[in-house]
């Protein structure tokens, strides 16, 4: 699908079935969302150029994601996309600026396209090129990217609560709480990892952006784009932080899995130094030899019982003397 938008954000969606003969010379930005080859090579004819297929921007190569042409810039970034699902992803979107407008072409939707159409409409003086429009919307992407930030943030205090508990609290948690926190530390992790991935790459994209002629030309776009790489260098060492705390959050949700672990195998140690006394005492007086003069005693078997109770009482004692229970 194919949709154009004017600088004041007016949309129109073409298709290459009942595709005009030529492109309004008012659309600034072509956005191709999951193209065919027919809608690539329409694109190609309206513009003499070449439009970056699925297979491009899976190039890692920095060459072949940020370069120029005589006749366009071409560069690739990789956004977050479905943060707000469980199962976070990375797209790779290419950025084309040509002829004064901004193309991009991607196979999945990041949330911050659909704001950034939400909002294009409500930009003072709208956007006079494609230089503009794309400054203007890689500050939307900044934007989303450090609201993802904010909401794993939130998160994750949510969780180290889960995790250390209230301690003015005595309630036991139930079997295989702490595991499962670990697999929510999963999830955050994923999902700051792909952040700082995508922050990564839009710097790369931003710092290659400013040296572009075409932005250069626009004082408006030139500042926008100094202040959106400034404001990506911060999220990425808000992102750095974050991972510190989950790092920090899972070494704590596995040393206290360790101490549970370590308090349960102590109450069993306890119990089995605890009866092992008693335990010495019956074996004694179940031996079967002849000459055994308590086996003759009338009160032979209440001291013997008596002589087992004293035998685990007393090292019980001990361990609570020295703090062992």
């Amino acid at each position: 699908m194919i949709t154009v938008y004017d600088a004041r954000g007016e949309a129109m969606v073409i298709d290459a079935a009942s595709a005009p003969a030529t492109i309004p010379e008012d659309i600034v930005w072509i956005d191709m969302l999951r193209p065919d080859r027919a809608e690539d090579h329409m694109i190609e004819r309206y513009l003499q150029i070449e439009i970056p297929t699925r297979e491009d921007l899976k190039d890692i190569e920095p060459s072949s994601r940020m370069y120029t042409t005589p006749d366009a810039v071409f560069m690739t970034a990789s956004l977050v996309c479905r943060a707000d699902s469980g199962h976070p992803d990375i797209t790779d979107v290419a950025f084309v600026l040509a002829r004064g407008k901004l193309i991009t072409v991607r196979y999945d939707e990041p949330k911050a396209f659909d704001l950034f159409r939400a909002g294009l409409p409500r930009i003072v003086g709208g956007c006079s090129n494609g230089a503009l429009m794309l400054a203007r919307l890689f500050e939307t992407i900044s934007d989303r990217t450090a609201e993802i930030l904010e909401q794993a943030v939130a998160s994750l205090d949510k969780l180290s609560q889960q995790v250390f508990g209230d301690r003015t609290q005595s309630k036991r948690r139930p079997p295989h709480y702490l595991e499962a926190r670990l697999l929510d530390v999963a999830s955050h992790h994923r999902l700051v990892a792909k952040t700082r991935d995508s922050l990564a790459s839009l710097s790369r994209v931003l710092t290659f952006l400013y040296t572009v002629p075409a932005l250069q030309e626009t004082r408006e776009a030139k500042e926008l784009c100094r202040t959106v790489t400034r404001d990506v260098q911060s999220l990425t060492e808000h992102a750095s932080f974050i991972f510190g705390n989950i790092t920090f959050l899972l070494d704590a949700s596995l040393g206290l899995i360790s101490v549970e672990q370590n308090a349960i195998i102590k109450i069993f140690s306890i119990a089995s130094v605890v009866f092992l006394p008693p335990t010495l005492v019956a074996s004694l007086y179940g031996m079967n030899f002849e000459v055994m003069p308590e086996l003759h005693w009338t009160y032979g078997y209440p001291m013997a019982l008596v002589a087992m109770v004293v035998s685990a009482i007393v090292p019980f004692y001990i361990f609570r003397w020295k703090g062992w229970l």
